[in-house]
C-alpha cells in the first residue's frame, strides 16, 4: 500500500471550510454537520489509496460526505430516532446588522428547500462547484442537476420575497 504524498493532507485541510459548509447545508444542524465532516475525513483517510492523484479531491470528498449522510439517515430511520427539534437549534449571534439579517433570511430559505434542491444549491451556488462536478457528487445527470437548480432558485426567490413582505 503506497501512502499519499503530503500534499494530500494539505489539500484536505484546505477543503475543510467547504466541507463544513456543505455538511451544514445537508444536515441543517451544526453538530450533525461537524460529526459528518469528521466521518468524511475518517473515511477519506481510510480509503486514501482510492483517490486518483490529479483528479478533483473536492468532488471525491463531497461524494464521501453525501454517502456518509445517507448512511446516517438510514441508521436513524432504523433506530427510529428523530432529528432535534428546530427550537433546540443553534442561536446565531446578534442579528442587528442588515447583512446579518439578509444572511439569516437566505439561510432559512435554503433550509426550507426540499433535499434535492438544497443539495444542488449548496454545491453549485454556495460552494461554486461546476455543474459537471456537482452532478457527479450527487450521482445524477447534469440535466437533472440543472432542473433542480432552476426549481431551487425559483423557490428561493418566492421564499425571500415572502420574507421581505412580512418585515
Amino acid at each position: 500500500m503506497n501512502l499519499p504524498a503530503p500534499p494530500f493532507d494539505a489539500a484536505i485541510i484546505a477543503l475543510l471550510p467547504r466541507l463544513r459548509r456543505f455538511a451544514r447545508a445537508v444536515t441543517r444542524n451544526r453538530e450533525d454537520a461537524d460529526d459528518l465532516v469528521q466521518v468524511t475525513l475518517e473515511r477519506a483517510w481510510l480509503h486514501r489509496g482510492q483517490w486518483v492523484a490529479g483528479s478533483r479531491l473536492d468532488s471525491w470528498l463531497f461524494r464521501i460526505l453525501k454517502n456518509a449522510w445517507i448512511d446516517e439517515v438510514r441508521g436513524r430511520v432504523r433506530r427510529q430516532r428523530l432529528f432535534a427539534p428546530e427550537e433546540e437549534g443553534e442561536q446565531v449571534g446578534d442579528a442587528s446588522s442588515e447583512a446579518q439579517l439578509q444572511r439569516l433570511a437566505v439561510q432559512k430559505a435554503v433550509s426550507l428547500l426540499n433535499e434535492d434542491q438544497r443539495l444542488a444549491v449548496a454545491l453549485v451556488l454556495v460552494d461554486g462547484l461546476p455543474y459537471k462536478d456537482a452532478a457527479e457528487v450527487l450521482e445524477i445527470p447534469i440535466g437533472t442537476l440543472m432542473s433542480r437548480l432552476a426549481r431551487g432558485r425559483a423557490a428561493l426567490q418566492v421564499l425571500l420575497a415572502d420574507d421581505a413582505r412580512t418585515k
